[in-house]
């Protein structure tokens, strides 16, 4: 598979360290891919439920594949987000293309984005985290529950389903909450003066303008590697939703999203050269 040109690729909430992240999947995306700049919006390592009995090797590949970007030169952007907030203490590190911080500014062709990840604007986050962290493991234990029934579901030849869409969908207050997270990011975003406002945190792909009193603003969210299995692209002065389908990733040629041999010892050794760069910087 020919690798796509992008000029910036957004990816947020992959939850890597938990049962629900599909990370072979996203391994497979990333390998597709020749980006200029990634941006990772919050909440990639799952820092709130890492637990050092479940990494497989898969979410390490993950990693590398990041690292060996930035080995590359891309510029990768990593924007902090609730489940990974312990980084925040170390806004604006940076090495080499690798950039930390809790939110950017860019412009893109003569207009302005701002990206962040969006828990600023979670009432249960602010005030309720315990009850937040509560949340998650829940969340979590569902989307595990979920693939062992859609495990079953594809014995049988019957269509995946999604327990956490069914129950946005039931609840009016979430499908509210959605709605007014993306209003309140829109209408801050234009008191700013900005033309796109990229988020993550809500698990919910989006690309849409919003309108207020004020003018108007062009709506993002990058969606999740939970459930959605979605990313932004930007390319040719556009926007898009990218949307992961397994049929169009063959075995053949992505090994089920592990590196093959050959590529996994060249990754290892560009890592170990960034980090000996990195070092050598220091020193």
């Amino acid at each position: 598979m020919d690798k796509r040109n992008v000029d910036i690729v957004v990816i947020s909430d992959v939850h890597l360290g938990t049962y629900g992240c599909h990370a072979k999947e996203l391994l497979k995306y990333l390998k597709s891919i020749k980006p200029k700049k990634v941006i990772l919006n919050g909440d990639i390592i799952d820092i709130w439920q890492f637990s050092k009995s479940y990494w497989p090797e898969s979410h390490m590949k993950v990693i590398r594949k990041l690292m060996k970007f930035v080995s590359e030169g891309v510029e990768v952007h990593y924007l902090t987000g609730n489940h990974d907030e312990m980084l925040r203490k170390f806004d604006g590190m940076e090495m080499g293309s690798f950039h930390l911080s809790n939110k950017l500014v860019m412009e893109l062709d003569g207009k302005k984005a701002w990206f962040f990840h969006g828990d600023v604007f979670d009432v249960t986050m602010q005030h309720s985290k315990w009850l937040a962290k509560m949340g998650a493991i829940g969340y979590d234990t569902l989307i595990l529950i979920n693939s062992f029934v859609n495990w079953f579901l594809n014995l049988l030849g019957r269509e995946k389903m999604s327990f956490s869409k069914k129950i946005k969908a039931k609840f009016k207050d979430a499908v509210k909450f959605i709605n007014s997270f993306e209003q309140v990011a829109a209408e801050l975003a234009i008191e700013k003066g900005y033309n796109y406002v990229v988020c993550g945190h809500i698990h919910q792909p989006e690309k849409r303008e919003i309108l207020s009193e004020n003018g108007s603003v062009t709506y993002l969210n990058s969606g999740d590697w939970v459930e959605s299995l979605t990313a932004l692209e930007y390319k040719d002065k556009a926007w898009e939703i990218f949307k992961y389908d397994h049929k169009d990733f063959t075995k053949d040629e992505m090994d089920d999203g592990i590196l093959s041999d050959a590529e996994d010892l060249k990754s290892k050794l560009d890592i170990n050269l960034l980090l000996k760069n990195i070092k050598y910087e220091i020193a």
